[in-house]
């Protein structure tokens, strides 16, 4: 099974602008993500997939593997599925191109669950407190006792109505990988009426009756939105 890691990289940003080509310990974010997702030694290929011809020439600067999106898109899943046209995969995982510190262990138990022929579609959660849990930028995920996707929401899941000590909340990483088939499906469909309410890209795939397996962990991405996100990727870096 020929596994590869698609990086999608748009350039422009909105809360932290050209973030993807800021430095980070004298190379870009980007060059970080992408040399830290190939340190790993999980993948047969590792791919940026941008529409920034300067992110293409610093991807090209390390020797990397570099697709140009001719399309707009609205999701950096879109964006993969297009890279696919070129790029000869059996097993695709979507890293994110603002994280740049890859997790070797937590990217092999994701690979890993593929060994069952009826995983089309996995990604990650971790668990967090009920506190973060309110935050509605925090996407929540609910699994049953298979650790498959149930739902994700933005809203604070599940309701804990006799407030039971008991309740678990955790947050979905988006770190996805996918089928190649699965892949295509999902992003050839029209977005579902859930996806448009919640904004979440991945609830298309209940209206096409794909199953999301859930593998847990407890690492902490530091994704990079922010001016204070790139300090404290900086911070992590100085101390490698």
């Amino acid at each position: 099974m020929k596994t590869v890691a698609l990086i999608p990289a748009r350039l422009n940003s909105t809360r932290l602008p050209k973030k993807l080509v800021q430095d980070l310990g004298g190379k870009s974010v980007i060059q970080r993500t992408y040399l830290s997702t190939l340190g790993t030694g999980l993948f047969d290929e590792v791919w940026v997939v941008t529409d920034s011809s300067e992110i293409e020439g610093q991807i090209k600067e390390l020797g990397g593997n570099v697709f140009i999106s001719r399309k707009e898109h609205e999701s950096g899943s879109d964006r993969i599925a297009e890279a696919l046209e070129e790029v000869e995969a059996d097993l695709v995982v979507n890293v994110q191109g603002d994280e740049p510190f890859q997790d070797k262990p937590t990217l092999k138990s994701l690979i890993e669950v593929f060994r069952d022929e009826k995983v089309k579609m996995a990604s990650l959660k971790t668990k967090i407190s009920s506190e973060k849990a309110d935050n509605p930028n925090v996407v929540k995920v609910v699994t049953n006792s298979n650790n498959e996707a149930l739902y994700f929401s933005r809203s604070k899941i599940p309701f804990n109505r006799d407030n039971s000590k008991n309740v678990h909340y955790w947050k979905h990483l988006g770190i996805y990988a996918y089928r190649k088939e699965a892949l295509l499906k999902l992003t050839s469909a029209p977005k579902s009426a859930l996806e448009q309410v919640e904004m979440l890209e991945q609830l298309r795939a209940f209206d096409l009756g794909l199953k999301i397996k859930m593998v847990e962990t407890s690492f902490q991405p530091i994704a990079i939105d922010t001016q204070e996100d790139l300090e404290k990727a900086i911070n992590k870096f100085s101390l490698k």
